[in-house]
């Protein structure tokens, strides 16, 4: 079977004229393992590209070193491994931002939908949290808990009102690492058990000890790392060994069937399964804690079944753990539903750990608990220097400000869920996008060879499309355990308009490579 289709591209944008239009003369041949599309003999005009939508603010001019000179000092007085995570071919050289949109030294205009890895929250120099900054720092950079400063128990307060009883007690660090090393280490405190549980594909920071909790090799060394943890398998609806048309608590399901009666997922019974099998060959009859991103960040945004953590919990406190919610990426409202990742879970954790979007880029992180457990801590001596100083905390207290009056957690509901649906029609559309999913603006697109064996897209194929959608002018992630997956995690500010343009964007990024492939 085989069908001719001829589409023709225009500068307007999808929302306003057919959503799908692009040059493509294009003749389908239908065989086992996927859809094959192949070039015509007919000759078509090169496509209009996408256009940007206007800004209003104007960067200040860069004067500072030549890209050349920038790069030979990276290159030379930098740790190689600067260079070694430097994205693209042709590396972006970033001069300045503004609320969704980042400058390079050039002046050129980027659509940022990645904010420094899920980071920048409510949109670079975002004018409110700057203005709290410059405040701040006219009154008092720095001093140390040894003190009492207003800024501290302020944050504090507003921080643990955003949280169901009884998590109430907030400890400040510098970073989601560090958030991570010590709720590890309360949790052996508390329970007087030494074993920690984490998912497969899970990533919860790069130092020694949070490298223990990463279950991915890119971020492993060989070198004994944070002895008594281990993974489970991860509950990957789409990857797995099991997955459905039902599982996920999102605007887009996978595209694997299933024959499950409502309510009920045979598919996260089966994952619960395998921990269970943990629980009987690997650990302890007691154990520590159990640590779980409510979506996996740089796992590629991979969501789980809609049960699986609340049976987790359920288990891992059989055993005497406490379960741990690692919010780095999907706190402060990123997910849109709920101000939290694990609320969309249904499920209360005995200690959350988060940083990136809590201070819109300032080094911030904290462990947030149980009144109980943070006596266990309170048993020894714990000192940092620079979490929660007053700068610190006047930032993050003017980023929650911010997400609350400019309505970002609603934003992220609203833009998100169109991002997803029309990705889908993406996915839909191309045998290569295997998997749509995410929540809100904590979004995952999974590329493939083909849907028949959903076998990672190449590393290679993957950066010649993530090279040409920085090159039309958007910055996007990438992730999975296979660096398979593009990673959507704008700040949380962006509009339907920037969604329509990157939307543009990606589909004539792929459209080129399918045509080139």
């Amino acid at each position: 079977m085989h069908k001719v289709c001829s589409r023709l591209y225009g500068p307007s944008l999808f929302g306003k004229t057919d959503l799908w239009n692009s040059v493509e003369v294009c003749v389908k041949f239908h065989k086992e393992g996927g859809v094959l599309c192949q070039k015509s003999a007919v000759k078509h005009p090169e496509p209009v590209l996408p256009q940007i939508p206007p800004c209003d603010y104007k960067p200040d001019p860069y004067q500072g070193m030549s890209k050349d000179r920038l790069l030979e000092i990276r290159k030379h007085n930098c740790n190689p491994m600067t260079m070694k995570v430097t994205y693209y071919k042709k590396p972006v050289f970033i001069n300045q931002g503004y609320m969704q949109w980042l400058w390079d030294v050039d002046g050129r205009r980027y659509l940022d939908l990645f904010a420094g890895v899920a980071t920048v929250s409510v949109g670079h120099c975002n004018p409110k949290v700057t203005q709290a900054a410059e405040k701040q720092l006219r009154r008092l950079w720095h001093t140390t808990p040894i003190y009492v400063y207003p800024q501290m128990q302020e944050y504090a307060e507003k921080l643990a009102s955003l949280f169901p009883d009884p998590l109430k007690v907030v400890y400040f660090t510098n970073s989601g690492s560090e958030a991570n090393d010590l709720a590890v280490l309360m949790a052996r405190l508390h329970t007087g058990n030494f074993d920690v549980i984490t998912l497969r594909g899970s990533y919860h920071g790069g130092s020694p000890q949070a490298t223990g909790l990463t279950s991915n090799a890119d971020y492993k060394y060989p070198i004994p790392s944070s002895l008594g943890c281990h993974n489970t398998m991860c509950p990957d609806v789409f990857r797995g060994l099991w997955g459905g048309s039902h599982c996920r608590d999102s605007p887009v399901q996978t595209i694997r069937e299933c024959s499950c009666s409502p309510g009920h997922c045979q598919a996260n019974d089966m994952y619960i399964s395998q921990l269970k099998e943990m629980f009987a060959t690997t650990v302890p009859n007691r154990i520590a804690a159990f640590f779980a991103e409510p979506i996996q960040g740089v796992g590629g945004a991979v969501q789980f079944p809609k049960n699986y953590l609340k049976d987790s919990y359920q288990l891992v406190r059989e055993k005497g753990g406490i379960c741990i919610a690692d919010e780095v990426q999907t706190g402060f409202g990123r997910t849109g539903s709920h101000f939290w990742g694990f609320q969309g879970h249904n499920v209360i954790p005995d200690m959350v750990t988060m940083a990136k979007g809590i201070a819109n880029g300032f080094p911030m992180g904290a462990v947030v608990t149980t009144s109980e457990i943070a006596r266990s801590f309170a048993k020894g001596v714990h000192f940092n220097t620079f979490g929660g100083n007053p700068l610190s905390c006047a930032v993050a207290s003017s980023v929650l400000d911010t997400i609350k009056e400019g309505k970002m957690q609603e934003n992220s509901a609203d833009v998100g869920t169109y991002l997803l649906t029309e990705l889908a029609k993406l996915r839909d559309k191309y045998e290569i996008i295997g998997d749509v999913r995410g929540k809100g603006l904590q979004i995952g697109v999974e590329m493939v060879k083909d849907k028949a064996t959903r076998d990672p897209l190449p590393r290679e194929a993957m950066a010649e499309i993530f090279e040409e959608t920085k090159d039309m002018g958007v910055l996007i992630g990438k992730g999975g355990l296979y660096g398979q997956t593009f990673r959507i995690k704008p700040p949380m500010c962006i509009t339907k308009d920037d969604a329509d343009f990157f939307l543009a964007v990606f589909n004539q990024a792929v459209l080129n490579y399918m045509e080139r492939r």
